[in-house]
């Protein structure tokens, strides 16, 4: 069947009309002709859709272009933050304020730039005042305004200072300074009190106070540390409050200590098993007993001195005496002993001495009377004495005595142990399963071999610092990870990734924007487009054949037109039609089904 000669001098004459100079002309006038085709309730549709997307367009375009704003400053006071406003306002920056009204937002791009302009101006100030009220004194002011501005500038000065804590919202700084004296015995100390507003939520440790405290008495001249008082928002006075645990022998330093320590010993082990397992394949865990108690011991040991042959002499004394002709003194103390001695008388008779064996004038056995002239009788020689001994003279008396004073052997030893010391540690490491493929060949956890663990436990040990004498002990467990250990060892989830986050927002920004204007053309605007389509050839034919007796004319490729009666006929004719133009039965199925 040959083509539709309505549809080919259609498409001739929209070829010859794109050719043509007079192009224009004629998409106006189809568009006038479309117009013209659609009721007043249609234009109507028509130009509601149209403003409607011309306006999503233009606020999409806005939103895109809006800058984002970031806080400049936040939790200020209302005479800061009414000069801020101001200096943004002459320097024609935008800004706004937060929701809760506590912050001023700028343009991300202008924060940095801002936050040095106002610097240079001074602010924000702080809500206090600060040495800058020195530098506006009058001409002519007395001595005493001059001290009370000073005052004021110190204590607006450190009000600052205590501001910038971060648990501390504001401060009231109230000095006492008393007038100096020439009499020593009426001078005066100054005094200092503090008035602390903080976050809710926070609080302040001993160690902050204290912090503060000596900020405050190192800036006022003279000032001691026990006239500072600090007092919080709710009148409790913190600056005397002394820690209960230090004061019962603990110490909150020494938990930090052993924490910073097993820390220390989970670090080496995980450095080294990292590579090993992999991230997030085992868990390593570190208990660390510590000896805090300072020890300080003194120890003085005095060796034996048994060896008198290696043994050091100190000193040696002595004494020898000898008593010739005079009886050594004896008897019973008392009155007689002091008597003068008694006259000596003579013997009778002397008694006879024996010569020694061999001598010439004696024979052995025998006895002679000695020759008082003989040279060969009785002498003494003791103690530097040398004289001849007299037979009837009375017995000698001798005395001798050696004193020895030996070196002490001492030995003194001063100890003192460091606080701190590790007297043992205690690891426990888990380690997972891994995965492999069974005998079906599908991948398992299964457990490590006994070889590796032992690789591991030694690694472990080594990493560490086991020491068995210690007392050291390790153990390491194989077992399967759960589903919710892996997903925690993973990490952070990708949904709940900030940057995801911000990313996924501004692509539903755009999805929702894209959303509505899809939904605005298939409930307005499409319908306002189909009815402004020209009708196709084959609805016209429809349209003529309807006016008979209700059959269905079609025209023929030669022009000529017949009426279907029956519906064998009319499947006939559509295969026919269908073989001779299948563009045109193909577009009359898409409208059936909706889908131009």
């Amino acid at each position: 069947m040959a083509a539709n000669p309505e549809i080919t001098a259609e498409l001739a004459e929209a070829a010859s009309g794109a050719a043509s100079p007079s192009g224009n002309t004629n998409i106006f006038a189809r568009l006038r002709e479309s117009l013209d085709r659609l009721n007043s309730q249609q234009k109507l549709m028509l130009a509601v859709a149209v403003a409607a997307i011309v306006a999503i367009l233009a606020g999409a375009y806005l939103w895109a272009r809006q800058p984002d704003y970031r806080v400049l400053f936040a939790n200020l006071s209302e005479k800061d933050g009414g000069a801020i406003i101001a200096a943004l306002d002459q320097a024609n920056v935008l800004y706004r304020y937060s929701d809760n009204g506590a912050a001023i937002l700028v343009p991300a791009a202008q924060v940095h730039d801002v936050r040095l302009r106002l610097a240079s101006q001074g602010l924000p100030r702080g809500g206090s005042i600060g040495f800058e009220l020195m530098e506006s004194q009058k001409f002519g002011a007395s001595q005493f305004i001059e001290q009370v501005n000073y005052q004021r500038a110190l204590q607006g000065e450190l009000e600052r200072t205590i501001e910038s804590i971060s648990a501390v919202q504001s401060a009231r700084v109230h000095l006492a300074i008393p007038k100096p004296s020439v009499f020593v015995r009426e001078e005066q100390k100054p005094t200092a009190s503090v008035l602390l507003r903080l976050f809710p939520g926070r609080s302040l440790d001993a160690a902050q106070v204290a912090g503060i405290s000596h900020l405050v008495a190192s800036s006022v001249p003279q000032l001691p540390l026990s006239n500072v008082n600090i007092v919080d928002q709710n009148g409790n006075l913190i600056s005397q409050i002394r820690d209960r645990l230090t004061e019962a022998g603990l110490d909150s330093n020494q938990l930090k200590y052993v924490r910073d320590v097993e820390k220390s010993v989970i670090e080496r082990i995980q450095h080294i098993l990292t590579p090993v397992l992999g991230e997030g394949n085992y868990r390593a865990q570190v208990a660390a007993d510590l000896d805090f108690s300072h020890v300080e011991q003194t120890a003085e040991t005095f060796g034996p001195n048994a060896n008198r042959e290696t043994a050091a002499i100190r000193s040696e004394q002595v004494s020898e005496s000898a008593n010739l002709n005079q009886p050594p003194p004896g008897g019973i103390p008392g009155a007689l002993t002091n008597q003068p001695p008694v006259p000596a008388t003579a013997p009778i008779s002397q008694p006879p001495v024996t010569p020694p064996a061999g001598e010439a004038g004696g024979s052995a056995g025998g006895s002679r009377t000695a020759n008082p002239r003989d040279p060969n009788r009785g002498q003494v020689d003791a103690a530097g004495v040398y004289a001849p001994l007299d037979p009837v003279s009375p017995p000698l008396a001798t005395q001798k005595g050696v004193t020895t004073n030996y070196e002490v052997d001492k030995t003194t030893r001063y100890t003192r142990q460091s606080a701190g010391a590790v007297r043992r540690l205690t690891a426990a490491v888990v380690v997972n399963y891994r995965m492999a493929r069974n005998r079906s060949g599908v991948e398992a956890p299964a457990p490590l071999p006994d070889e590796e663990i032992e690789k591991i436990r030694n690694l472990t040990r080594e990493a560490m610092g086991y020491n068995e004498a210690r007392g050291d002990s390790l153990s390491i467990a194989n077992v399967s990870f759960t589903a919710d250990a892996r997903a925690e060892s993973a990490g952070i989830p990708l949904w709940k990734d900030p940057e995801t986050v911000a990313r996924g927002l501004d692509i539903l920004k755009y999805l929702v924007i894209a959303g509505i204007l899809f939904a605005i053309y298939r409930a307005l605007l499409r319908p306002v487009l189909l009815a402004m389509r020209a009708p196709k050839p084959r609805e016209a034919a429809g349209e003529a054949g309807s006016e008979g007796r209700g059959g269905f004319r079609v025209e023929g490729g030669e022009g000529a037109s017949e009426e279907i009666n029956s519906f064998a006929a009319k499947v006939d004719q559509a295969k026919t039609l269908a073989q001779g133009d299948p563009k045109v039965v193909a577009n009359m199925i898409k409208d059936w089904m909706g889908l131009n």
